[in-house]
């Protein structure tokens, strides 16, 4: 009955931020790998909607107008991924994780990196974290998709207490040491420290399963965010690219169009150290057994950026991989839906 209660809240949620012209851009969207009248696309958009509990992102940047019933089936969809969220991730869980300020104090050991909240350090003390980090991250407490987030080179001379009412003012209370990332990272693309999201979930007898290993690069922005033009692609086994990366808009890249790194074969450095740590992590959080955990790599190790209990969903692209089924099986059997 939980289950069925979630999912209808869910459905009306969605219909009543249902936009038409958001339809119609994804549509257009999909128009870029499908040759079907943009009329036809909206109506399969809306059946699959409802037939396999797609959202409309899904249906664009998974390719689905391409794939046949039996291959739509095996597709997970962010309508699931917020059921298994709300199913499994307690409200405890989902503060420990959300509250960034919490976060740091909870995985202090596990970071890899220093961050401080200002609204817990003295003047002296701030003075010192930016004395110790010439470049640092101001970002909100609570943030979502890198909003709100601002890199500030640290002169020598800076005056805390204006730093913290400057910072104070923007809403963002929160400070991280800069990542300066493993070199192979950054030839990758040098100007976003570029991560690993792997998503996680804890079963009842403590065993971590890994449902996706997703590699995540910046191209033109600070940050990696497919929201904010960045690219993925997945991972095998030994974190290494296996297909092309794919943006928002469903451009394909063989090679980052800035560096000229080849994506496909990319081998993500320290990768059994990633998913040690990211096992760890999964264990210190039982109230939010599903989480995608987001990696970056420095040359000492890796680092800890965060922690999303209500991760998005990563497939293989069809039109970029040739893959053409989803990892919705994978999910099932880890979690038993």
């Amino acid at each position: 009955m939980r289950r069925i209660r979630v999912r209808l809240q869910y459905l009306l949620r969605r219909a009543r931020k249902l936009r038409p012209g958001n339809l119609v851009e994804f549509a257009r969207t999909v128009q870029r790998v499908s040759k079907a009248p943009l009329p036809v696309i909206i109506a399969d958009m809306l059946w699959c909607s409802v037939r396999y509990d797609m959202a409309f992102r899904d249906y664009a940047v998974w390719d689905i107008r391409l794939l046949n019933a039996r291959e739509r089936k095996t597709w997970m969809t962010h309508p699931k991924s917020f059921r298994i969220t709300k199913m499994y991730n307690t409200p405890e869980g989902r503060s420990k994780l959300e509250d960034k300020r919490r976060f740091a104090r909870e995985y202090a050991d596990l970071l890899g990196r220093e961050t401080i909240d200002v609204r817990d350090v003295d003047d002296a003390q701030l003075a010192a974290f930016l004395s110790r980090h010439p470049r640092v991250l101001a970002k909100p407490n609570e943030g979502h998709g890198g909003g709100g987030i601002e890199l500030h080179e640290v002169t020598p001379d800076v005056d805390a207490a204006r730093f913290r009412a400057e910072a104070t003012a923007k809403g963002q209370t929160v400070l991280d040491e800069f990542i300066v990332q493993h070199p192979a990272m950054s030839a990758l693309y040098p100007d976003a420290v570029n991560t690993v999201r792997l998503i996680t979930f804890l079963d009842a007898e403590d065993r971590v399963h890994l449902l996706a290993a997703v590699l995540r690069i910046g191209n033109g922005d600070v940050i990696d965010n497919f929201a904010s033009g960045g690219m993925f692609t997945m991972l095998d086994d030994d974190g290494v690219a296996l297909y092309p990366g794919v943006d928002k808009n469903s451009n394909v890249y063989r090679e980052h169009p800035v560096t000229g790194t080849p994506i496909v074969g990319f081998q993500v450095p320290l990768y059994c150290e990633i998913l040690d740590l990211v096992a760890a992590l999964a264990r210190r959080t039982p109230e939010a057994p599903y989480v995608g955990w987001d990696i970056a790599i420095t040359a000492n190790g890796p680092v800890v950026i965060e922690g999303n209990h209500n991760s998005s969903v990563f497939q293989p692209k069809p039109s970029a991989s040739g893959v053409r089924t989803g990892l919705l099986p994978v999910y099932q059997a880890a979690v038993g839906f």
